[in-house]
């Protein structure tokens, strides 16, 4: 019994972690390129109380045994990269990775982060940068002077100067990747870093084989599914309510033999 109450224990623990991180992938339904987390989780050690060699009858071995698990607990997130849906905001600095990708971005400390989100701007320097000021890698400045500006599916950029006729190449996007793209870090403000479990970025052009293509005038939106996280909410709610009450019937058990000697 007091086993049961510790694994009834470890139970709702684990089902608030899980309630936690559905939390968060509903908090962020309306974030540009949020990719949705999942927890996963790991059964214990058993306990094993009688094998299957240790009780022959008639030199017969038993097939089975008794064996006694111990709860479980979360082993790790799982970050679905799955394409999310792409949505036209008509903003020509907009741009949507439709396949495998990210945009790379250089931090204030000259490191190099990642994301999907495609909703750049240009600042008082003319250089295209995220929401956030994160100057877009390689750096891409557009000129004074442009009427208009087109990205095409490879990602070249291309400006129409005032009292022109023919564009002119000014920038190549590039995009990078990675062979584990879900052991990438996620640091917030939409961006992610490398670890040693996502592996070194690869880099190439939108299109190429292992790439996905730029869509320009649009973003990726998230990839979370609501009526899927509301009925995993459901379900971690009633799970978490079934260890309450394991751990309730398990107290009643103790108190009945507290009170066999009365």
């Amino acid at each position: 019994m007091i086993r049961s109450l510790r694994t009834a224990a470890l139970g709702m623990e684990a089902q608030q972690l899980h309630v936690d991180t559905i939390a968060n992938n509903l908090a962020n339904v309306n974030t540009t390129g949020f990719k949705k987390n999942s927890l996963e989780f790991q059964d214990l050690l058993y306990q094993t109380i009688q094998s299957g060699a240790s009780d022959r009858r008639d030199g017969k071995e038993k097939p089975g045994e008794i064996q006694i698990g111990h709860g479980n607990k979360p082993i790790s997130t799982f970050r679905s990269f799955s394409q999310g849906t792409i949505e036209e905001t008509e903003n020509p600095l907009d741009m949507a990775i439709k396949g495998r990708g990210f945009f790379q971005v250089q931090k204030s400390d000259g490191s190099f982060a990642y994301t999907r989100d495609g909703s750049f701007r240009v600042n008082g320097s003319g250089n295209i940068v995220t929401s956030s000021g994160l100057f877009m890698y390689p750096e891409i400045s557009i000129p004074s002077g442009v009427s208009s500006l087109n990205i095409s599916e490879d990602g070249v950029l291309s400006v129409l100067y005032d009292g022109q006729s023919e564009s002119e190449e000014i920038g190549q996007v590039e995009l990078s990747n990675f062979m584990n793209p879900a052991g990438l870090s996620a640091i917030g403000g939409n961006l992610y870093v490398e670890t040693e479990a996502s592996g070194r970025p690869n880099f190439g052009l939108p299109g190429e084989e292992g790439f996905g293509t730029l869509y320009q005038g649009y973003l990726e939106k998230s990839n979370v599914d609501v009526v899927r996280e509301m009925v995993d909410l459901i379900v971690a709610q009633r799970t978490y309510e079934i260890n309450s009450k394991t751990v309730k019937t398990a107290d009643e058990l103790l108190a009945m033999t507290n009170n066999l000697k009365r």
